[in-house]
């Protein structure tokens, strides 16, 4: 393979990388343009918190919480204020789809094979050392509780071995525009079109990880983390459901209708290699799960 790439003319090569740079910067351009005229018709409002912790250059490791299937939508329009594209981990599958497909691999985002997911991390690595920003969802799903469920270690991992700090990242609002909910005779919640919604996007403090860190303690102190942003902001004045509403799209701990951790267990597909939570709600102060 080598000597096959040696033959190559280098003005071939760089040729066909600035090719495939400038395709990449054209159907970043569109989607971002579509994803702000989406938002824009629909009067949603992203509001992004902390956007300075994320580098305008360079790589960055992004960790977070999942709640509702635009999540990447909202975060991409947020790190679009400090001029960055995000490569997000998605599920391997999605690239099957005749639209989807061609567009998540001209804009370099990863599949992630849960059964094989060590390709997924190898390709993350890569793009770290590219100098990307490499964002994670490492709930490896959509909580039914709206809690931080178990985190997967890759992005501890990642920055344990790469150097690159983590950000935490928390997520509130797109939740009421489509995400999972109870199955109603077998059916998941539909997407609501109600207008104007508010986005809030949390950009956390950096966590550095030393390269001879326990990356599952580590990982339990991203879901605290985790968990401590995304109730700040499910607290927030107009994310709270108004007096006597049915709120399913909010947390059962915290007044609403959402299912608690023990139903939401039963709904959760959660990788075995998940750490377990130590945080959130059933959780005493030390981190024993209590009830």
């Amino acid at each position: 393979m080598a000597a096959e790439i040696a033959q190559v003319p280098a003005t071939s090569r760089c040729g066909r990388l600035w090719q495939a740079a400038g395709m990449e910067r054209a159907v970043s351009g569109g989607v971002n343009l579509l994803g702000r005229a989406a938002l824009a018709a629909l009067g949603h409002r992203v509001d992004a918190w902390g956007e300075e912790h994320l580098p305008t250059d360079g790589p960055a490791i992004l960790a977070a919480t999942h709640v509702s299937y635009p999540d990447f939508v909202m975060i991409q329009a947020a790190a679009l204020r400090r001029r960055r594209q995000v490569r997000f981990l998605c599920r391997h599958d999605a690239w099957e789809h005749p639209v989807a497909g061609p567009v998540l691999h001209a804009l370099r985002h990863i599949p992630v094979d849960r059964d094989a997911p060590a390709g997924a991390y190898l390709a993350a690595r890569r793009a770290l050392r590219d100098g990307d920003v490499v964002g994670l969802f490492p709930e490896a799903g959509i909580s039914y509780s709206y809690t931080v469920r178990a985190l997967m270690p890759g992005a501890v991992s990642l920055a344990s071995e790469t150097g690159v700090p983590v950000i935490p990242v928390a997520l509130w609002g797109p939740q009421r525009i489509y995400s999972v909910g109870r199955p109603v005779d077998g059916v998941e919640p539909l997407p609501d079109w109600t207008r104007r919604r508010r986005i809030d996007v949390w950009f956390g403090t950096p966590i550095r990880v030393a390269p001879d860190a326990d990356v599952r303690a580590e990982t339990a102190g991203l879901g605290h983390r985790l968990t401590a942003m995304l109730e700040g902001l499910q607290r927030l004045p107009h994310h709270l459901p108004q007096p006597g509403e049915a709120a399913p799209w909010y947390p059962a701990h915290l007044g609403g209708q959402a299912p608690d951790r023990t139903e939401a267990a039963l709904l959760d597909v959660v990788p075995r290699s998940a750490v377990r939570p130590t945080w959130g709600p059933g959780c005493g102060p030390d981190g024993v799960a209590t009830g």
